[in-house]
């Protein structure tokens, strides 16, 4: 989720157009972001309830947690950067589509109305890639195809009766591929031994053959895992965080939170291969948390200064006063793993707040980053 995939197809809505149709769009992109949001706010309070904590309307919330976080709001968020990438007014039905979903699920409609709009959302994010992909081929644009591909698979599943725990996997591997995809696309142009590509497909390939036996029976869980175990090493060998650490303000921020991030998703495949769902009570709990907790809100978080300027054209500011939430965020990681793996319900149950105490701080940072006198953007270096 870099805000910079597929920059090779020029966006038309940054063609001279009239004033009302670049506001209208623009406007549009807030309320889908605002909407998606929505979905994150109510999945983690689903989370939460699942966790032990009494909130209003918990148990329909906790039932919803990860259609919500999956498809509400990150599905939603990856196809409203991707449609900006893509620049075509039909590209914009996918993250349209995946807030109707949300908004059926939340209504309480039956899970198959929301279930449909999420497989209408990934079927045109699909289509919009595999655009990207003919126009621009290339490992980065294959390897986000097979990121869209996923999303579209787990919800066709989920859609079909399969239960949330059988299609984890396929929603994971969206998000996997995802950023992978993406990193690839923002690091092609250092220099890599030859061959190594092929290590990252032969990785992306047991991560996808994990998913489709399903990560809650062995088999699926260690060839996930092995999976995993091969993308954080290959990422944390040739991406671009490894160079851009050495330096300073945004730049090191986010190769901070790309490199703790890979930490966290070589700790899941570990999980997966030694204390999968079918050895400990609480191992899929982990693997799943670490990738959603400590691997994925933490490119969320390296890559928002990006994000969120490209698609609603909001200015914000880099401040190191942002290290505090990151540094939050890998607690509530910890304290979710540690918990499951040493099996302590309370270092369990503490982590869903801290979760959301850091998603809170960090959005208020960026808040006032983005009021600040004389605010500015500030680019990665």
């Amino acid at each position: 989720m870099s805000g910079r995939s597929a920059s090779a197809v020029s966006p038309p809505d940054e063609r001279p157009l009239v004033g009302g149709a670049i506001h209208g769009r623009r406007s549009l992109r807030v309320g889908l972001l605002a909407l998606g949001a929505v979905s994150m706010i109510a999945g983690l309070c689903g989370g939460l309830w699942r966790l032990g904590w009494t909130l209003p309307h918990g148990v329909g919330l906790a039932a919803l947690h990860g259609p919500l976080m999956i498809s509400g709001a990150f599905g939603a968020l990856i196809s409203l950067e991707r449609a900006v990438a893509v620049g075509r007014d039909w590209s914009y039905l996918a993250p349209i589509l995946a807030a109707a979903g949300s908004l059926a699920l939340l209504a309480g409609l039956p899970p198959e109305v929301g279930a449909a709009g999420y497989v209408l959302a990934s079927g045109v994010l699909f289509a919009a890639t595999l655009l990207i992909a003919c126009q621009q081929p290339a490992l980065f644009t294959a390897v986000l195809l097979l990121g869209a591909a996923a999303w579209l698979s787990g919800n066709v599943l989920w859609l079909l009766g399969r239960a949330v725990p059988d299609v984890a996997g396929w929603w994971l591997a969206f998000l996997i591929f995802t950023i992978g995809g993406e990193r690839l696309e923002m690091s092609r142009l250092l220099e890599r031994k030859r061959g190594s590509e092929v290590l990252f497909l032969f990785a992306a390939g047991l991560v996808a053959a994990g998913a489709r036996n399903g990560i809650t029976t062995h088999d699926g869980a260690v060839l996930f895992g092995l999976g995993l175990l091969g993308t954080a090493a290959w990422l944390a060998r040739h991406d671009l965080a490894m160079k851009t650490v050495r330096l300073s303000g945004q730049a090191r921020f986010c190769a901070t939170a790309m490199l703790a991030g890979y930490a966290w998703m070589a700790v899941a495949g570990v999980a997966l291969i030694a204390r999968g769902p079918d050895v400990a009570p609480y191992g899929y709990d982990v693997a799943l948390h670490a990738v959603l907790i400590g691997f994925v809100l933490s490119m969320v978080f390296g890559h928002a200064l990006i994000i969120i300027p490209a698609v609603a054209r909001v200015r914000l500011r880099y401040q190191p006063v942002l290290y505090g939430p990151l540094a939050l965020l890998h607690l509530s990681a910890l304290l979710r793993v540690a918990g499951g793996l040493l099996e302590i319900e309370e270092m369990r149950r503490v982590s869903g707040p801290l979760t959301l105490l850091a998603m809170v701080a960090f959005a208020a940072c960026l808040f006032y980053g983005a009021r600040a006198k004389g605010r500015r953007p500030v680019t990665a270096n």
